[in-house]
Formats: C-alpha cells, sequence, structure tokens
C-alpha cells in the first residue's frame, strides 16, 4: 500500500509539474503578445491535456457516423469556448486545482456511462441526456483551460486582450482537432473487430481508473496551495524531494543490479 500511495503521489508531482501553470519561459515568450503564439500554445495545450483527450475519448468511442461526430464535438467545443472566452475576459477564476479535479470526475463520468453504469449499477431506465452532459462538462473544461490562459501576459481588457483569448481558442481547436483524427482512427481500427466488446468494457475501466487517479492528483496538489503548512514544506520543496528520493531509488536499483549477491544491505534512508 505504501508503494501504491508513493506512485501516486510521485505521478501526482511529475503530471501536475508539467500541466499545471505556465512556466517562465512561456510566459517570457509570449509578453509581445503574437497571435501566431497563442494559437500554437493553445494548440499545445490541447494536446498535452490529458485530462481534456480522455473525456473526448469517452465522448466518441461509440459514435460511428460523421453527423453524431460532429454534433457532439460542436456541443463540447460551443461550452469550453463560451467559458474560456468569457471568464478569461471578465477576470473569472477558481483554484485551477478543484477545477481540474471536476474535470477528472468528468472522466470517470464518461467512462461509468459508457460502460452502462447508469442502468446496471443504479437501476436507471437510461443514463442522463449525453448531448446535455457534454455541454455542461464542455463549460467545465472550458473553465479549466481559462485558469491557465490567465497565467500569460493578457494586457490590458480591449479587443487586443479579446484577439489574444480568441487566438489561443483557436490553437486548442486545431488540438483538438488533430488528437480526435488519431482516436478515430484508433477507434476504427478495433470497431469491426471480434475484439471490440472486451476492448470496449478495458477500455472504459481504465477512463474510470484514470479519472479517479487524476482526481487523487489535484487534491493532493490543491492541499499544497492551501495547506502547505500541514506538509511540513513548500509545493517546491516537495517536489525537491520527491526528485531526491526517485534518485535514491534509481540509484539503489543500479546498485542492486551491480551487486547481485549483496540483498542484505540497509534500507535506512527510505523513509518516505
Amino acid at each position: 500500500m505504501q508503494k501504491i500511495l508513493f506512485f501516486i503521489t510521485t505521478l501526482s508531482i511529475s503530471l501536475n509539474s508539467f500541466a499545471h501553470g505556465v512556466d517562465h519561459e512561456t510566459q517570457k515568450g509570449m509578453i509581445d503578445g503574437s497571435y501566431l503564439k497563442y494559437i500554437w500554445f493553445g494548440a499545445k495545450h490541447m494536446i498535452t491535456g490529458y485530462d481534456h483527450l480522455l473525456f473526448l475519448f469517452g465522448v466518441i468511442f461509440f459514435l460511428t457516423t460523421f453527423k453524431d461526430i460532429v454534433k457532439f464535438i460542436t456541443v463540447f467545443t460551443l461550452g469550453h469556448s463560451v467559458t474560456l472566452l468569457a471568464a478569461t475576459f471578465m477576470g473569472i477564476t477558481a483554484n485551477y486545482w478543484l477545477v481540474d479535479a471536476v474535470i477528472a470526475l468528468s472522466v470517470c463520468y464518461k467512462g461509468f456511462d459508457n460502460n452502462k453504469g447508469f442502468q446496471s449499477y443504479l437501476g436507471l431506465k437510461k443514463a442522463p441526456n449525453l448531448l446535455a452532459m457534454v455541454f455542461i462538462f464542455g463549460l467545465i473544461h472550458g473553465f479549466g483551460l481559462s485558469t491557465r490562459l490567465q497565467q500569460l501576459p493578457l494586457g490590458e481588457k480591449g479587443m487586443e486582450m479579446f484577439m489574444r483569448i480568441v487566438s489561443f481558442n483557436v490553437g486548442v481547436e486545431i488540438g483538438q482537432i488533430a488528437a480526435l483524427s488519431v482516436m478515430l482512427i484508433i477507434l476504427a481500427g478495433f470497431r469491426h473487430t471480434k475484439f471490440f466488446e472486451k476492448f470496449s468494457k478495458v477500455a472504459n475501466d481504465g477512463l474510470i481508473l484514470a479519472g479517479f487517479l487524476l482526481f487523487l492528483m489535484q487534491l493532493h496538489g490543491y492541499l499544497h496551495t492551501s495547506n502547505p503548512d500541514e506538509f511540513g514544506f513548500s509545493e517546491k520543496g516537495h517536489i525537491e524531494h520527491h526528485m531526491k528520493v526517485n534518485e535514491e531509488q534509481r540509484a539503489r536499483r543500479s546498485h542492486g543490479h551491480g551487486h547481485g549477491h549483496d540483498h542484505g544491505g540497509s534500507h535506512e534512508g527510505h523513509n518516505h
């Protein structure tokens, strides 16, 4: 159990340090306000946004016609565009760890829905209207994107700021289309095989598990920002501590491989 908790914590640090916030170099590079840079950052953020991609994967999982794909993706795009544009322009924000925790739960929701969890486990005749839920979750995903965008130098409110927000959103859509294209190719490869039913169950169980792990990671990050004293050291110190422990583990394993008969060595210092 200790190893599992350590794995979750370390993965949380690694993923969230990559996905959350905007590093100094990015902020510096965006100062000139080039719209192309905002488009690039939006596309990059969507392509590397594992929570957004997992949710989209769940949404299109059983969609087989071009009309249905366009309908659901349009609704999701409309939802996240509304909150991305409005919240950013009006300066409405929230703790991004908590927003992303809700986004993680949206991944769980979609996997649960795809595996007919509402009917099998909750005894409902049918699940909530999917189109409406995709729109609602789109609003939440857009708010999560807005919390990132607001970390960039957007300038004073006005047309220039509005165009930077729009440029970022255009980039998000470009990244979304690219990601969806890959997903549809993968799903098409499985859809007409005899393994698709098993693949469906495993894949959507995986969505539920991945969403739950992401939820724990976001809560872990939130505790760092809201109650850092409870950890005894700062968020930066915590990250450095995990990195140090990882290095010690790698060194120990390397030493073990080089001295295969020395299994009785001390394990002092591995008190995480």
